[in-house]
């Protein structure tokens, strides 16, 4: 990986020039970094911003967010997905305020050891906010380095990360560490992109980047094809009694754990299960929608009817329309009913 040697003067270069004005990093504290690279997980950079400045004024630090009540952490984190990163979150916090006195700890070691924090996380906040000289290697940086080295392993191996992070350990500069690993976040973010041609006259590696020089841009970086996710056919029930819909808590492991929902059962060709009760009144088919999560993929069929009574099954609740702004955090698997919802309810 010898052009990597050539990288570092460049790459500042190219960044202090080109980074883009993000919240975070105007104040990189070790509570920012780590709640802004948590929330980067799966989501683009455009989708944070609003979340992040939301959830830094509910919760502006460590103490705060370890005694966020869980419903109202939910609700801050509905639309982001991947849910399990918010409770990851206040895990943490919680770790942070009962073994290390509500400080964030300042090694890179302390601070892979806490809970839902793994080694891209670990790095990112050691070099950002405490300037310690550790990589940051994400699937940004993976594709850097697999294009500037030409090399073919496969990103997603273990053993290319670990390749990857010996490789740039050594070069990152002792004056700018944090820097450096988010100048290269940077160049796999905006210009070695993932999807479509990688802006290569813009890159401040071009002049040696072997993928450039040999034309293999597009066949880099290598990565195992992913497993094809199961398809499940399921129900959905959009209930109403006036001007409420019932929602269900889900349970609290397994996907969407925790999550409110418009109860939702695997499809079996019957239109209602009878353990929840009598059937609705004017029970009818009302729409479809899909949602694609990481390894199964959801197809629903929408029912729309009229429940009587204010009885429920456990773990039920009758929710109005500024509940659901408001308090319940009802995932984005469920987005393409909220339109049904809102004719009935009003817009929330």
């Amino acid at each position: 990986m010898d052009e990597l040697e050539q990288l570092p003067i460049p790459l500042l270069l190219w960044y202090r020039e080109h980074a883009r004005v993000l919240p975070w990093r105007s104040d990189p504290t070790p509570y920012h970094v780590w709640v802004s690279e948590i929330m980067l997980q799966q989501t683009r950079v455009t989708a944070v911003l609003d979340y992040y400045r939301r959830f830094l004024e509910a919760a502006p630090d460590v103490a705060a967010l370890a005694d966020l009540p869980q419903e109202r952490l939910m609700k801050l984190w509905q639309g982001l997905g991947y849910y399990s990163r918010a409770r990851n979150l206040q895990k943490t916090a919680r770790q942070i305020m009962e073994e290390h006195g509500g400080v964030f700890p300042r090694t890179y070691e302390a601070i892979r050891a806490l809970a839902g924090v793994g080694d891209y996380t670990a790095g990112a906040i050691a070099s950002i906010a405490f300037h310690l000289p550790v990589p940051a290697v994400d699937g940004n940086v993976l594709r850097v380095v697999a294009r500037i080295t030409g090399d073919g392993g496969d990103i997603s191996s273990p053993a290319m990360k670990k390749k990857v992070t010996a490789a740039l350990a050594p070069l990152i500069p002792l004056d700018a560490p944090g820097e450096f690993n988010q100048a290269m976040m940077e160049l796999g973010a905006t210009v070695c992109l993932p999807n479509g041609a990688p802006l290569c006259d813009r890159c401040p590696a071009a002049g040696f980047c072997r993928a450039y020089r040999e034309g293999r841009t597009g066949e880099l970086p290598v990565k195992a094809p992913k497993k094809a996710r199961r398809v499940e056919e399921r129900a959905v029930y959009l209930l109403f009694r006036g001007d409420q819909v019932a929602l269900r808590r889900r349970p609290e492991t397994g996907l969407l754990s925790g999550l409110w929902e418009y109860p939702c059962e695997l499809a079996d060709g019957a239109n209602w299960p009878e353990r929840w009760g009598p059937a609705p009144r004017a029970l009818a088919r009302a729409g479809t929608g899909k949602h694609i999560f990481t390894h199964v993929e959801w197809h629903m069929t929408a029912w729309t009817g009229e429940l009587d009574g204010p009885d429920l099954p456990e773990g039920w609740v009758w929710a109005s329309r500024a509940e659901l702004r408001d308090t319940y955090a009802v995932p984005n698997a469920f987005q393409a009913f909220t339109p049904l919802v809102a004719r009935r309810l009003g817009e929330f």
